[in-house]
């Protein structure tokens, strides 16, 4: 089925459009994503370095307010007077208001700082504003643990208790710093720098990634400092920083496997000042919402052109194949001789549009032609053929009627009456017989009934020594035959058999075995010798007949039946020329059975 030109017309039209369209559609999408992938990662480490830029600002602010109260000298003797347990408690009073006093004149010039506290051992924390308070469960907070135990400078965005105080409900990024020492642990004051979360949120929030990609600020050991990521990003967050973390680069790009198996983008960039990291997380499939989109609208657009193509194709291959295949459906008909059914193969006949249709108008025109050559070649032959048939019938006639009349004068000669009588009857019947040139073919008994007539003459003419037997075997009626098939079989017979031997021995046999008769003649004379079996095989040829025709050859009454029957019964006649139980020649004819009414 695939070899036909039809399938090969279609499989070649959809894989020239599905590979042109699916390579144009990789081609142009791996670009696509390659551009809008390179982009927004520039464009995001550009942002990041703006960002990082603002925080080192903001950071710069921070530590140039904490070294300004560590190193003052306010600070100092605030911390040489509380210290001191013979002090008074109203002096520890006034140097705690001195104190707040002065955090409130050095936030005033840093904006970015919401408030500055000290909080010391015994409970008691200090404030901008005139605030000295003594809270001793504010010690029990988590990022003060920390501070005394890690040495944790950084508290990520969280709610301040103090804040709260002054109706600040907005969370906060605290830096701790230790007042009198640099060891966390032996500072019985700690110093918290309070920034709002908004002075760091609101720029990071400018900074997109895609339509949903979140950037995160994280410190060194990879806690956030802002709002915590959703749920589902979090496993992927610390998947990432895992890999942040071993990166040696300043910043990048990695590609790391989320937990639903797809791939997610992560754009990272580290700060020099406190080592925080900031961190960049979008999903590809998000990054590229849009441009999926589109795939899939060019994926839905060239089905659409793949079935349009299809239909085209089959159309087109139909236009072409079609009137093919029943061109060459004719062809076969042709091959076969049958000339109707190959003109009733073809297509119709239409105006030429094309090469197809010129080769269809021009084979039905050589189909017509060739069937006219061969009706009328057929009824030269024919003609040739009966011409052929009608001149051995005649060569047949003159050689029986020579021998008969020699015959009858012999016998006047010898005035034998009554045998010159029984011999120009029997002859007066064969005559009869003979001159029914129009019948070629005649029925098997009336054949017989020649050859019977003719057995007669032959006893008279050479009485007790001739033995001439005729035997019918087999169902034989109803059947044709040839004319003059037999008797000159027997004439030879008998003449062959009286130059070599002082009687003659003919046994005649007419047989039917299923399809086919059997004639056969039998003899005592002395047989057919090689080369004259190879002579009669060559002068019974069709392309011999000329000669033939023209032979006066002793052997011309066998040569001229086997013509005949191979001019009438062509391939289906069968000729055997073997020894006879006596030693002489035994001819066999097979000839195909045909009933009366019917042809061969």
């Amino acid at each position: 089925m695939f070899y036909s030109l039809k399938s090969r017309l279609i499989a070649v039209f959809i894989l020239l459009f599905v590979l042109s369209f699916g390579a144009m559609s990789y081609i142009l999408f791996n670009e696509s994503r390659s551009i809008i992938r390179s982009y927004i990662e520039s464009s995001a480490l550009e942002k990041m370095e703006e960002y990082g830029a603002y925080v080192d600002m903001v950071q710069m602010q921070i530590y140039d307010l904490a070294s300004l109260v560590f190193n003052s000298d306010t600070t100092k003797n605030w911390e040489g007077a509380v210290s001191d347990p013979k002090l008074a408690a109203g002096e520890k009073m006034l140097a705690n208001i001195k104190l707040s006093s002065f955090l409130t004149q050095a936030m005033n010039s840093y904006t970015s700082v919401s408030r500055v506290t000290f909080y010391r051992s015994d409970g008691t924390w200090i404030s901008s504003d005139n605030q000295v308070v003594s809270d001793p469960s504010l010690l029990a907070q988590q990022w003060y643990s920390d501070f005394k135990t890690s040495g944790t400078h950084w508290v990520a965005s969280h709610l301040d208790p103090v804040e709260a105080r002054y109706n600040n409900t907005h969370p906060v990024v605290s830096m701790l710093m230790p007042i009198g020492t640099f060891e966390p642990s032996r500072a019985r004051t700690v110093m918290k720098i309070n920034v709002s979360s908004d002075y760091f949120q609101r720029p990071l929030n400018r900074i997109h990634l895609g339509e949903s990609g979140t950037i995160y600020l994280m410190d060194q050991g990879g806690q956030l400092l802002l709002s915590p990521p959703e749920a589902g990003a979090q496993a992927d967050m610390q998947s990432a920083m895992g890999k942040i973390r071993g990166d040696m680069r300043k910043q990048g790009v990695i590609y790391v496997q989320s937990d639903k198996g797809k791939t997610d983008i992560v754009v990272f960039k580290k700060l020099q000042r406190t080592g925080w990291i900031l961190v960049g997380l979008v999903s590809e499939q998000d990054l590229y919402a849009k441009l999926f989109q589109l795939r899939s609208s060019i994926i839905l657009f060239a089905s659409i052109l793949l079935v349009l193509s299809v239909f085209l194709a089959i159309w087109l291959s139909q236009s072409i194949s079609n009137p093919l295949s029943r061109l060459i459906s004719a062809m076969r008909h042709v091959q076969r001789g049958d000339f109707n059914q190959a003109e009733l193969r073809l297509p119709p006949e239409i105006s030429i549009r094309n090469e197809v249709g010129f080769a269809t108008v021009t084979f039905r025109n050589m189909v017509q032609q060739l069937r006219q050559h061969i009706k009328n070649e057929f009824e030269l032959k024919l003609l040739r053929q009966q011409a052929e048939y009608k001149a051995l019938l005649m060569q047949i006639n003159p050689h029986f009627l020579f021998n008969t009349l020699e015959l009858m004068s012999s016998l006047a000669m010898q005035k034998r009456t009554d045998d010159t009588v029984q011999v120009i009857e029997s002859l007066g019947k064969m005559m009869r017989f003979s001159l029914r040139m129009s019948d070629d073919v005649v029925p098997l008994r009336e054949e017989l009934k020649y050859v019977k007539d003719y057995v007669e003459i032959l006893q008279i003419r050479f009485g007790g020594r001739l033995s001439l037997t005729l035997r019918e075997e087999g169902e034989l009626a109803h059947l044709t035959i040839i004319k003059f098939i037999l008797q000159p079989l027997i004439e030879n017979a008998v003449k062959y058999s009286f130059q070599h031997q002082p009687e003659a021995r003919v046994e005649i046999v007419v047989s039917r075995s299923g399809e086919r008769m059997v004639l056969s003649v039998a003899d005592n004379g002395p047989g057919v010798q090689g080369e004259t079996k190879r002579q009669l095989a060559e002068r019974s040829a069709a392309a011999r007949m000329d000669a033939l025709l023209n032979s006066r050859d002793s052997q011309i009454g066998l040569s001229n039946v086997i013509a005949r029957c191979k001019l009438y019964y062509g391939e289906l006649f069968e000729i055997q020329i073997k020894e006879s139980s006596w030693g002489g020649a035994l001819i066999v004819l097979t000839l195909p059975i045909q009933e009366e009414g019917k042809h061969v």
